[in-house]
């Protein structure tokens, strides 16, 4: 029996050219799921690439971090921003303020939600949430997303994971575990593993090849791969520090070999939807 595999491509909305890669990966390619980031400055384009894609699954990326600013003012999410009110540029921002109590789950509730109604508008139900820079791992954050999904009816939320060695693969796999304790407490549904956190901006033909054949292994019947396509040489793209090969991830995700390589492996192709209706 085959097992489901959701390939989900984050930050559409980030900018144009994501926006078109996205597209691309889901009409040419394996890309089944998205992930909306409400506070991109290409949102009105992500929005129609959801509409015009027709079977293209939608989840909301929720951001408390990156180059962009919140949806809400300064005023309104304080405990959220700096002095210009922009989010802090890295999760390790939130885990610092965190553990020192200074973020004030109130202010990313308010934040959450404004971001999750600006995606429902879009008017495509919305599978799945998750969070940019993975942010939801954090439990306080994690607390405020999963209250958001019992009461907005989202049935599923991601669950991120690390093969890697030393404190911060330790680090993710410790917060991973309290996350799905949190998620199976909450009856909310996830995938039974996953990759792309470790591979970030770089899974290119062969580290996806590496990562399928890990989760072949692990004989999970669920899982999710998280992408990040993006166009090559996007003018848009040069004011993100993260050193993503996008155009690679582009490559490999509508590669022939890319789909042949999931087949033969016994996985098929779903979203997020498929993955509640199985758990």
């Amino acid at each position: 029996m085959s097992r489901l595999l959701v390939i989900n491509a984050d930050d559409l909305g980030l900018t144009p050219g994501v926006c078109h890669a996205v597209r691309r990966a889901h009409s040419d390619g394996v890309v089944t799921s998205t992930s909306v980031l409400a506070v991109g400055t290409a949102f009105e384009q992500a929005a129609t690439t959801v509409r015009e894609a027709g079977d293209l699954a939608l989840g909301a990326h929720l951001a408390i971090v990156g180059e962009d600013r919140p949806l809400l003012s300064a005023r309104e999410v304080p405990t959220l921003v700096d002095r210009e009110g922009r989010f802090p540029l890295s999760y390790r921002t939130v885990v610092t303020r965190g553990a020192a109590g200074r973020i004030d789950a109130d202010d990313v509730a308010r934040e959450f939600r404004a971001q999750l109604e600006r995606v429902r508008g879009i008017g495509v139900p919305v599978t799945h949430l998750d969070t940019h820079q993975h942010t939801h791992l954090w439990p306080a954050v994690a607390a405020v997303v999963v209250d958001l999904a019992r009461e907005a009816g989202i049935p599923c939320v991601r669950l991120p994971g690390s093969r890697r060695r030393g404190p911060l693969g330790a680090g993710v796999r410790l917060l991973a575990g309290r996350l799905r304790r949190r998620l199976d407490r909450a009856a909310l549904v996830t995938t039974d593993a996953y990759a792309g956190l470790d591979e970030a901006g770089h899974l290119d033909g062969e580290r996806f090849a590496v990562a399928l054949q890990q989760l072949t292994d692990g004989g999970a019947a669920t899982a999710e791969v998280n992408t990040h396509p993006g166009e090559a040489g996007e003018s848009d793209l040069a004011r993100f520090g993260w050193g993503y090969r996008w155009g690679d991830e582009l490559a490999m995700l509508t590669s022939p070999s890319t789909r042949t390589l999931v087949e033969r492996q016994g996985w098929r192709l779903g979203t997020f939807a498929d993955v509640a209706a199985a758990g």
